[in-house]
């Protein structure tokens, strides 16, 4: 099964997305943002800039 992403608003009314695995498990949470659009154009740089990223040792 592939992963998802969940769009959710927090107890202080921000949205927020996590990325979970197939296996339900959290892999990622976001930052806070205002609005929904905010949320989902987060959504879409995270699916656009993922694919190929490197891992950077710090």
């Amino acid at each position: 099964m592939a992963g998802k992403f969940e769009l959710y608003t927090d107890k202080s009314g921000e949205y927020r997305f996590r990325l979970k695995a197939g296996n339900d498990e959290v892999i990622a949470t976001s930052e806070g943002y205002s609005s929904k659009s905010g949320a989902l154009d987060g959504i879409a740089s995270v699916q656009r800039n993922a694919p190929g990223a490197e891992v950077v040792e710090v």
